[in-house]
């Protein structure tokens, strides 16, 4: 059987990148986001991706656990070039997978902090976080290191159907119904500037809103968007941005069923992907530091609908980081390719 060297060659150009598909399939060789290096594999990273396999905070179906390998299968045939943006994420910034963080699934404490540990661990050096999930939990801790990093209270733009400020879900205080309740109650969200975009369906009582309300959120729901459209609604979100330092928690519920049917609890009359996606690529420019991407279940997704909308929303979030990277590089003066 002759010898092939292919699925060891990376592409030449740029920084270490993803495997090139027309020497190795996309269908070939072990998952990684988009097919990028390991975090073992290169000297720095600029962007690290990482999964969190953890969904002992649901409070209905549950299966998020194995979100973050579902969204790296499903990213086999996303490609270095994103013509919408006119950027190569991958050559202007080293793009790695750091793998994922092993968290206790029995200790919902415990997970958090080491969540948060594994957080400031992966940015020491300066890169920033694409966190795959997991339930909507793991945003406490990874905010809570994205504020430490930043030396501030951060914005925050929340994608999702729900509100998730809720107290307590059963006596629990921690779940991924009350992650941005505490967050505000530990003073890490910069209350001046955080929003909830897609939210819609019942909720237990009008309280729900007001108790929001009191905390700061604004909130544009699917319908905003549906009838004010993407330029509008991206236009109110970066005034309530400015140039805060901004992190983007997306609940991939936030889209209609329709376009994310693998999830734990989907509401009818969601987003479209496209909606999604064209709101994400109206942040160019802002000071985007950390992302994250919940809630896909696999078990209840086909024909990786679900997982090809992820693993796209998680590639604009690449290109958001990237693009912040190549013009902080710039102002220093480093050459950028």
């Amino acid at each position: 059987m002759p010898q092939s060297s292919a699925p060891q060659r990376l592409m030449a150009q740029g920084n270490l990148g993803p495997i090139d598909s027309s020497l190795t399939p996309r269908y070939a060789g072990a998952a990684t986001y988009a097919r990028l290096p390991r975090i073992d594999e290169v000297e720095r990273a600029d962007i690290a991706v990482v999964g969190v396999p953890f969904d002992s905070g649901v409070s209905y179906r549950p299966g998020a656990r194995f979100g973050s390998n579902h969204i790296r299968e499903s990213s086999r045939l996303l490609r270095p070039y994103h013509p919408a943006q006119d950027i190569a994420p991958f050559e202007v910034a080293q793009v790695v997978d750091a793998g994922d963080m092993a968290v206790n699934p029995f200790h919902i404490d415990e997970a958090i902090n080491t969540i948060q540990q594994n957080a400031l661990e992966l940015t020491q050096d300066g890169a920033k976080l694409l966190t795959l999930g997991g339930d909507h939990t793991i945003a406490l801790p990874l905010l809570r290191a994205a504020a430490e990093r930043a030396g501030a209270p951060v914005a925050l733009l929340h994608f999702d159907a729900h509100l998730d400020t809720w107290d307590t879900y059963f006596g629990a205080e921690y779940t991924h119904g009350t992650p941005f309740r505490r967050a505000v109650e530990e003073g890490i969200l910069d209350t001046e500037a955080i929003s909830h975009v897609g939210t819609r369906g019942p909720l237990y009582g009008k309280k729900d809103l007001e108790d929001d309300r009191r905390f700061g959120f604004g909130i544009l729901s699917s319908a905003d968007v549906f009838r004010q459209g993407v330029d509008e609604v991206v236009h109110r979100l970066r005034e309530r941005i400015g140039d805060r330092p901004l992190y983007v928690s997306i609940d991939i519920d936030v889209l209609d069923p329709a376009h994310a049917p693998g999830t734990g609890t989907p509401e009818a009359g969601g987003l479209t992907s496209r909606e999604l996606l064209e709101i994400l690529r109206g942040l160019r420019g802002a000071n985007l530091i950390g992302a994250d991407v919940v809630e896909v279940a696999p078990a209840y997704d086909h024909a990786e609908i679900t997982g090809i909308a992820a693993s796209h929303i998680a590639y604009d979030l690449v290109t958001l980081l990237a693009d912040g990277v190549q013009r902080e590089k710039q102002l220093d003066g480093e050459d950028v390719r």
